[in-house]
C-alpha cells in the first residue's frame, strides 16, 4: 500500500469511529446526567446511594474493558465493535424497564450493561491509532473524540426532550432512547474497513516479538502516560458525577444541571478538532500539563462561588482540561507497545483506567453528601499537581538520557 494510501485509509476509519462516537456516545451524557438523579428518585429519604448507578456505569466500563479487547482479538475490531452496540442496547432496556418498576438496584445494573457498552466505545481511539501512520495518531486519537461532541449535544437533549415520555415514569423515555442510538451506531460501524493486524504503518515495528507485560506496564514513560491519563478521568468524573447533584441542591433546576452537563460534554469533546495539532506543535506531555493546570482551574472556579455561571464554568474547563490530558496521555501510552503487545496492553490500560473511574464516581456522591460541593473540588489540586511532579521528572530523564 503506498503511503498516500495509508493516509487516505487512516483519515476514512478515524471519520468512520468519530460518527459511531457521535451517535452510540450518546447514551453516556444520558446515563451520567441523569444516572444520578433518576436513583435519586428511586430511592426513599436517604439519597446517599443517589449516585450508585452511574457507579455502576463505570463499573460496567471497568469490567468489561478487557473481554472487549479479547472479543475484538477473536473477532476482529470491526464486529467486536459492533457486538458492543448490542451490549449498550440491552442496557438501555434493562434501564427503562427498571424505572418502570420502580427497582432501584436494577436500574444500577442496567446502567452497568450500558457502561459496558461503552467500554467498546473505549476501543475506537485505539482502533484509529493502529490503523494510522504514526505521525497521524495524535490527529486519528483527535478526531475519534471529535466526534463526542455531537454527543455533548445529542446525548443532553434527547435526555431533555425525552425524559417525562413515559410520565408519570420519569426518566425512562431517556434510557429507551438509548436501543435507537445503539442501532444507528451498529449501522454506522458497518462501514469500517480495518487491516487484518489493525496494525500501525510503521513497519520497523511489526516484526518485532511481544514482551512480557509486567516489563511494558513498568517503563517510566507508560506509569507516567497512566497515571496523567487515569488522574484526568477520574478527576473530571468525580466532579462531574456531584456536579448535577450540586447544581440541583442549590436550587437550579433538572434541566438547567443537564444544560450544565452539556456544556461540559461539549468541551471535553470540542478542543479534539485541534488537540492533534497542538499534540504536533507542542509536545504530547506539554499538552497534558496543560490539561492538569486546566483542572486545577477548574477547582478554582468551583471554589469561588455557587451561582449557575460558576458551575457552568468550571464543568468547562473541567472538560477542556480533561480532553487535553486524556488526549496526551492516550498518544504517549500509543507509542509504548508494539503492533503485537497492543490487545494486552490496552485491556490492561483501559481496566486501571475505568476501574478508578468507577471508585471516584461511586465515593462523588459520598463525599458530596458528607462534606458539600467544595470537598469535591479541593481534590482536584492534590492529585493534578502530582502530575505534574512526574511529568517534570519524566522531562528531566529524558534530557539527561540525551546529555549521556
Amino acid at each position: 500500500m503506498t503511503t498516500e494510501a495509508l493516509y487516505r485509509e487512516a483519515r476514512r476509519t478515524a471519520l468512520v469511529l468519530a460518527a459511531a462516537q457521535a451517535v452510540v456516545g450518546a447514551a453516556a451524557p444520558i446515563a451520567i446526567s441523569l444516572g444520578g438523579l433518576a436513583g435519586s428518585y428511586l430511592l426513599g429519604p436517604d439519597k446517599s446511594l443517589a449516585t450508585v448507578p452511574v457507579t455502576g456505569f463505570n463499573v460496567g466500563v471497568a469490567l468489561t474493558t478487557i473481554p472487549a479487547a479479547l472479543l475484538a482479538s477473536a473477532l476482529g475490531r470491526r464486529y467486536g465493535l459492533i457486538s458492543g452496540t448490542g451490549v449498550t442496547a440491552i442496557g438501555g432496556v434493562v434501564a427503562a424497564f427498571a424505572l418502570f418498576q420502580a427497582n432501584f438496584w436494577l436500574f444500577a445494573f442496567g446502567l452497568l450493561l450500558i457502561g459496558g457498552g461503552n467500554a467498546f466505545l473505549q476501543q475506537y481511539r485505539f482502533a484509529a491509532a493502529d490503523n494510522a501512520p504514526s505521525d497521524f495518531k495524535p490527529r486519528a486519537i483527535s478526531w475519534v473524540l471529535g466526534g463526542g461532541v455531537v454527543s455533548a449535544i445529542l446525548g443532553p437533549q434527547v435526555a431533555i426532550h425525552t425524559r417525562e415520555f413515559f410520565a408519570p415514569v420519569m426518566f425512562a423515555g431517556a434510557f429507551a432512547s438509548i436501543i435507537g442510538l445503539a442501532a444507528l451506531g451498529a449501522m454506522i460501524l458497518s462501514l469500517l474497513r480495518l487491516r487484518k493486524d489493525d496494525a500501525s504503518s510503521d513497519a520497523s515495528r511489526e516484526g518485532e516479538p511481544a514482551r512480557p507485560l509486567g516489563e511494558i506496564l513498568s517503563r517510566p514513560r507508560f506509569i507516567t502516560a497512566l497515571f496523567c491519563g487515569v488522574s484526568s478521568f477520574a478527576l473530571m468524573s468525580f466532579v462531574m458525577t456531584g456536579a448535577p447533584l450540586a447544581m440541583v441542591g442549590c436550587g437550579f433546576t433538572p434541566d438547567e444541571a443537564t444544560l450544565g452537563i452539556s456544556w461540559h460534554v461539549l468541551a471535553m469533546f470540542a478542543p479534539s478538532f485541534f488537540t492533534g495539532n497542538l499534540i504536533a506543535r507542542f509536545g504530547k506531555e506539554r499538552i497534558v500539563a496543560a490539561g492538569l493546570l486546566l483542572l486545577i482551574g477548574c477547582g478554582l472556579v468551583a471554589l469561588s462561588g455557587l451561582q449557575l455561571w460558576q458551575f457552568w464554568l468550571a464543568l468547562v474547563l473541567l472538560g477542556v482540561g480533561w480532553n487535553f490530558g486524556f488526549i496526551g496521555a492516550t498518544a504517549m501510552v500509543a507509542e509504548c507497545y508494539r503492533p503485537s503487545e497492543k490487545n494486552k496492553v490496552q485491556g490492561v490500560h483501559d481496566f486501571l483506567l475505568f476501574s478508578t473511574v468507577a471508585f471516584s464516581s461511586f465515593m462523588s456522591g459520598r463525599v458530596y453528601h458528607g462534606f458539600g460541593w467544595e470537598a469535591l473540588n479541593w481534590v482536584i489540586f492534590p492529585v493534578a499537581g502530582f502530575g505534574l511532579v512526574i511529568l517534570g521528572l519524566l522531562a528531566l530523564r529524558r534530557r539527561r538520557m540525551r546529555l549521556a
